[in-house]
């Protein structure tokens, strides 16, 4: 009998997801660490087949792995692989879990530094100027300043899900999921000034929103612009976009804004994630919550 290659199984893996409505990226995160198994039996001289997702295989290539990983990686690797086996239990191609009982690698995410209002004045400033770059990327930041939205859900914005009556963008989040997320007064008329320009740009037929000189706006892309702006602003530490969304959450917090209000906003579904982004800024809020009080200068 020929057992089926586990990377052949990773296509009725992705149709199962869809069907769930499940998104693209959360396929190539469950799928990354099935192929990285798979290439790890191969340089172990095994096949790398159905019979050989066994318990002590999958013990020995996580023990491996953990050498050369974060704790984070580690995890996600963990988890997708857990999540194709508990597919394959389903399916009735495994009649047993081979990670039944097996522990999840403990999260240790290292806290991401919020944007303090120093930096955010800098990032903007350097984006200052009448070209369509200038006016796209200082939109896309006070958006993402404003909204604390994924890096995806801002490239995945239309010309029809922008409300410029309610000042409102509709999202579509993960597992399609969708919310609606407010922009401020400041951060509209960046976005009027972008959409004008955008008007007159060659790719102004896309139904996407964000353009490039390409056409549609990528994650890659957005990245990029926000590195390139800190790059000209002079600043260091992380770049990334996600970091807008941890400052975000630690602002919405620290103003007095309700946890199960800030997981709407944001898309998420369980307060382990509000837990990680509200980590961020927590001693600053700490301090701010401590000095409001200030229970000793009122005896």
């Amino acid at each position: 009998m020929i057992e089926e290659p586990l990377v052949d199984l990773l296509a009725s893996f992705r149709r199962d997801l869809r069907a769930e409505g499940r998104s693209d990226n959360t396929y190539r995160a469950y799928s990354q660490p099935v192929r990285f198994f798979a290439d790890w039996l191969g340089e172990q001289g095994r096949e790398p087949v159905l019979g050989e997702l066994r318990r002590e295989s999958i013990q020995e290539w996580l023990a491996q792995v953990a050498n050369r990983l974060t704790k984070g990686t580690l995890r996600t690797y963990w988890v997708g692989l857990h999540r194709f086996c508990t597919w394959l239990v389903t399916e009735g191609e495994l009649s047993a879990h081979p990670m039944a009982g097996m522990r999840k690698p403990a999260p240790s995410d290292p806290i991401v530094p919020v944007i303090t209002d120093d930096e955010l004045k800098a990032w903007i400033g350097a984006c200052k100027g009448k070209e369509f770059a200038d006016l796209r990327d200082e939109a896309i930041i006070r958006c993402l300043l404003d909204l604390g939205v994924r890096a995806s859900e801002i490239c995945a914005t239309t010309t029809e899900t922008v409300d410029f009556e309610r000042d409102a963008i509709l999202v579509n989040g993960k597992g399609g999921k969708i919310r609606l997320v407010y922009f401020s007064s400041k951060t509209g008329r960046a976005l009027d000034r972008y959409r004008r320009a955008r008007a007159r740009h060659r790719h102004a037929h896309l139904a996407a929103f964000w353009l490039g000189e390409r056409g549609a706006m990528t994650p890659d892309g957005l990245r990029w612009l926000v590195d390139k702006r800190a790059q000209i602003a002079g600043i260091t530490g992380p770049t990334n976009p996600h970091r807008f969304r941890h400052t975000y959450a630690h602002d919405f917090l620290l103003n007095g804004g309700e946890g199960q209000t800030l997981k709407r906003l944001a898309g998420w579904s369980s307060d382990a994630m509000l837990e990680r982004y509200g980590a961020s800024g927590a001693d600053v809020r700490a301090e701010v919550a401590a000095r409001r009080l200030s229970r000793g200068d009122r005896v």
